[in-house]
């Protein structure tokens, strides 16, 4: 594993982001049930956290990949939002955001939600600046 693979493997560690929220009417809709977009500001801010957390670099999001909502999540629940650093690239950065759906008063969970967040990290002119930029990548 090259020096820079280890950063990543080490930083991916460290920047791990795990938020857990309780359900309130608040955050449903007609059908009880979270809201997509409710859903979607939360994964963001989740992945936002995971990916200044490894690489401490002001950063903007850029992109989402396909967002899966496999199950709805009634009111009333308990999620969990993990974020998770899936690739670094020269200025950008990929954070996969799992939400899980717990019952309040029953064992066991399920993933509900699943998506990815791309970042670029700027610098104060607002142009792209490497992720890692004392590791350069081996070509």
């Amino acid at each position: 594993m090259t020096p820079r693979e280890q950063e990543i493997a080490r930083r991916t560690s460290l920047s791990e982001t795990r938020v857990a929220k309780t359900i309130f009417p608040s955050d449903t809709n007609h059908h009880h049930t979270l809201f997509g977009g409710q859903a979607m500001a939360w994964m963001d801010e989740v992945s936002f956290i995971t990916a200044t957390r490894f690489c401490r670099l002001p950063l903007v999001t850029v992109s989402t990949d396909r967002i899966d909502f496999n199950h709805p999540i009634p009111g009333g629940s308990i999620v969990e939002l993990i974020g998770r650093v899936i690739k670094v690239g020269t200025t950008s950065i990929k954070v996969q955001v799992e939400i899980y759906l717990e019952s309040m008063y029953c064992e066991g969970r399920e993933l509900a939600i699943a998506g990815a967040f791309s970042f670029v990290a700027l610098d104060e002119q607002k142009r792209p600046v490497p992720i890692l930029p004392h590791y350069p990548i081996e070509r």
